[in-house]
């Protein structure tokens, strides 16, 4: 498996991930946009920040980059930066299919993404990253699955993805929604041949929502590479948004707030690598301090205290505007 290149690493940021999905495309739910990306959101612009993005983090010791078809141009300006960098061949390359870009690169879209989970889909997808990422795609996931996803039951795309899978690709989900334990206990008993499809999750798990921790817990032990994606909340949990509780936290620990969220997550044993997913290089150099928080039992007492339920959490996130 790919990620056993992340295992051997031993910077302290080797658990912690760049995602693009706030860099990839001018639009996203992330609060605080308009301070991080300004108003110019052009194509060059934003590739030229992914770039500078994906430099800093693979300097100070990230190793996984996370993708999606639907992240605007995310696999393309990954692949630039790739072919650019023949040196960075110790990374790890992530990309997700199941949801398509339809927002043409504006931030007032009626649809900014249509999520298909068709075997269709799936090979429309493939050919498409395929084409951008070519052998340097390590893992693809089925983006976003849900407990009443086709993807759970489409025996014919779960032949085409052991297929893949037999070919060198490593197979994974994500999960979204207030019913993401279950997603993850119904994709673990998905077999092809009585051996277990997946290898990889990626669930949101944060402070307010740790609903998935439990079945996250099992899919660790069942072998499978967890990863941690909305640590923050989609801003909820960085400054100027984050809770007073939080707020004191960081105070003590005389870090921000950011890095004490991530850090919580990187306290669950089972998680493999959290992502971050910052817009910014000064956001990505905070987010990596993560790894230096010194969490006490106290501190985690009073994190805990901020978690909600899953459902309120969910609607809420649902409602956050396309920046």
């Amino acid at each position: 498996m790919p990620f056993a290149r992340l295992a051997s690493a031993t910077t302290p940021t080797c658990h912690i991930g760049l995602g693009l999905a706030a860099v990839g495309r001018p639009g996203y739910i992330n609060l605080g946009r308009e301070e991080d990306l300004g108003a110019d959101r052009g194509v060059d612009t934003l590739r030229a920040r992914t770039h500078e993005l994906l430099d800093a983090a693979y300097a100070q010791g990230v190793r996984y980059f996370d993708a999606a078809r639907s992240y605007g141009r995310s696999e393309e300006f990954l692949a630039e930066w790739l072919k650019d960098r023949p040196g960075a061949d110790d990374v790890v390359v992530g990309s997700k299919w199941g949801y398509t870009y339809t927002a043409d690169w504006t931030t007032d879209a009626e649809r900014h993404e249509v999520k298909d989970h068709s075997l269709a889909a799936y090979e429309r997808q493939r050919a498409e990253s395929e084409a951008l990422l070519g052998g340097r795609l390590d893992l693809y996931q089925i983006h976003s699955v849900t407990p009443d996803s086709p993807a759970l039951t489409d025996k014919e795309l779960h032949a085409r993805l052991a297929e893949a899978a037999a070919q060198g690709l490593t197979v994974g989900f994500s999960t979204s929604g207030p019913a993401q334990a279950d997603a993850v206990r119904a994709a673990l008993a998905v077999t092809v041949g009585g051996e277990p499809l997946f290898r990889t999750v990626q669930s949101t798990y944060n402070v307010l929502e740790t609903s998935a921790g439990p079945a996250l817990a099992e899919a660790h032990d069942a072998g499978l590479t967890v990863i941690v994606k909305e640590g923050m909340a989609n801003g909820r949990l960085a400054d100027p948004n984050a809770p007073e509780a939080l707020r004191a936290v960081a105070e003590e620990t005389g870090l921000g707030c950011d890095a004490v969220a991530l850090a919580f997550v990187l306290r669950r044993p089972w998680a493999g690598v959290v992502l971050s997913g910052a817009a910014t290089a000064t956001q990505l150099a905070s987010n990596l301090h993560a790894p230096a928080v010194d969490l006490t039992d106290d501190h985690l007492s009073r994190l805990a205290a901020l978690t909600e339920e899953p459902h309120a959490y969910w609607e809420r996130r649902g409602r956050l505007p396309w920046h």
